[in-house]
C-alpha cells in the first residue's frame, strides 16, 4: 500500500469517526457514551430527596450517564430553581429530570426544551399542567391513591374512638398541606379529604349533608360538602409560606384549637408538615400526653419521622419509595433521550405503623 493510500484511508476513518460522534455531542454528551441528564429537584434539605439523588446516583453507574442532581434550598424558593432549570438547559442536555415548585415559573424553559427536542421528564410531583409535547413520561408516587390509605387507617381508628359526632358535638380533621402550589402536596390533600368524605358516608353512616370541608380554597372541590350545621368538619389547613418557621407557626396554631374543635385527626401531608408538627409537640412527645385524643398520619419517613411512628406518638405513616423515583426519573430520561417510546411509572407507596415498619419490604422504603 502506498504513502499516499494510507493517508487517505486514515482521513476517511477520522471523518467516519467524527461524523459518528456528532449526534452524540448535539444530544449534550460531555463525551462519547456518556449523556448528560440534569436532575432538578424541589429542594435538598429534606431526608427523602437524599434518598432520591441516592437512586438517581445508581440509575446514572447503571445507564452509564453523567447527572447532575440539584434543588433550591428550600421548596418556597422557587426563583433559584428557575435558576437551575434555565444554567441546565444552557449546557445542552441529552433530557432533564424536573420536578417543578411551579410550572408557571419554568415555562419559557419548557418550551425552549419542546423547541430543542429535550424530553423532559417529571418526577415526584412532576410538571403539571406543562406545554403539550414537553413532558415524555412521569416517574412518581399515585399522590391521590397514597394519601387514600392514609385516611383508611385513620378512619378505623377514628370509628372505634369518636362516638357518633353530631352537629351540637361536631368532630374535626385537619388536612395539613405544605402548600397550595405543588402537585404531589396538593393531589395528596385532595385524596385523603375524598377518601375520607366517601367512608365517613359508607362505614360511618354520615350524611353528606353533615360534613363540611373548609380552609383553603385551594383545596375545596366545587362538589365538596359544605354543610351550614355539620357534625364533621375536614379543616384543609395550608401555612403562610413552606418555610419550617411558618410551617411550625401554623402547626402550633392547630394545636392551640384542638380542644375547643374537637381536633381528633391530622393528617400531614409531607416531610415538612411532619416537621412543623414534630416541633410544635416536643417531637411528638405532647402528641402522648396533652395532645393524646389526636391521631396523627404522616406522609414520607425520615428519622424523627420514623421514631414518631415508633414511640406510638403517630398512628403512622405513608411512604413512597424515593429510590425508585430517583432512579426511574433517570432511566426514563436516559430511554427517552435514545430515542425510546416511554410511559408514566407508578413508584408505589405503603402505610407503616409500629407493627409492620421492622418488616423487610417496609424497612427498605424508610430512609434516614
Amino acid at each position: 500500500m502506498t504513502g499516499t493510500k494510507r493517508t487517505i484511508i486514515v482521513v476517511a476513518l477520522i471523518v467516519v469517526m467524527m461524523v459518528t460522534a456528532l449526534p452524540l455531542f448535539a444530544r449534550g454528551q460531555s463525551e462519547p457514551g456518556a449523556m448528560y441528564i440534569p436532575v432538578i429537584s424541589k429542594g435538598l434539605q429534606h431526608q427523602f430527596w437524599q434518598t432520591v439523588k441516592a437512586g438517581a446516583d445508581d440509575a446514572a453507574a447503571e445507564f452509564g450517564v453523567e447527572i447532575t442532581f440539584e434543588g433550591p434550598p428550600s421548596e418556597a424558593d422557587i426563583q433559584e430553581q428557575v435558576i437551575m432549570f434555565q444554567n441546565a438547559m444552557a449546557k445542552a442536555p441529552a433530557a432533564v429530570a424536573l420536578a417543578a415548585l411551579d410550572t408557571n415559573s419554568v415555562m419559557d424553559q419548557l418550551q425552549e426544551a419542546v423547541r430543542r427536542n429535550i424530553p423532559i421528564i417529571g418526577f415526584d410531583s412532576g410538571v403539571p399542567d406543562a406545554p403539550e409535547g414537553s413532558i415524555y413520561a412521569n416517574a412518581s408516587t399515585n399522590n391521590y391513591a397514597a394519601a387514600g390509605l392514609g385516611a383508611e387507617h385513620m378512619f378505623e381508628r377514628l370509628a372505634s374512638e369518636m362516638g357518633t359526632p353530631t352537629p351540637a358535638n361536631p368532630v374535626t380533621i385537619v388536612v395539613f398541606g405544605q402548600d397550595a402550589t405543588s402537585e404531589s402536596v396538593t393531589r395528596r390533600g385532595f385524596g385523603f379529604r375524598d377518601r375520607m368524605i366517601e367512608l365517613l358516608v359508607s362505614e360511618a353512616g354520615i350524611p353528606r349533608t353533615a360534613i363540611r370541608v373548609q380552609g383553603n380554597p385551594a383545596y375545596i372541590a366545587a362538589d365538596s360538602p359544605r354543610s351550614n350545621n355539620p357534625a364533621v368538619i375536614i379543616d384543609m389547613v395550608v401555612p403562610a409560606s413552606p418555610r419550617t418557621t411558618d410551617v411550625t407557626a401554623s402547626a402550633n396554631a392547630i394545636l392551640g384549637r384542638a380542644r375547643d374543635q374537637n381536633i381528633r385527626g391530622i393528617f400531614c401531608s409531607n416531610e415538612g408538615t411532619v416537621v412543623g408538627v414534630l416541633a410544635a409537640t416536643n417531637d411528638g412527645a405532647q402528641l402522648a400526653s396533652t395532645y393524646r385524643d389526636i391521631l396523627v398520619v404522616g406522609f414520607d419517613a425520615g428519622e424523627a419521622q420514623k421514631n414518631a411512628v415508633r414511640q406510638g406518638y403517630f398512628l403512622g405513616s405513608i411512604t413512597q419509595d424515593p429510590y425508585q423515583i430517583g432512579f426511574q426519573a433517570v432511566e426514563l430520561a436516559f430511554r427517552a433521550a435514545s430515542g425510546e417510546a416511554v410511559f408514566d411509572v407508578d413508584t408505589g407507596a405503603k402505610f407503616y405503623d409500629a407493627s409492620n415498619m421492622d418488616q423487610p419490604d417496609i424497612a427498605q422504603l424508610l430512609y434516614d
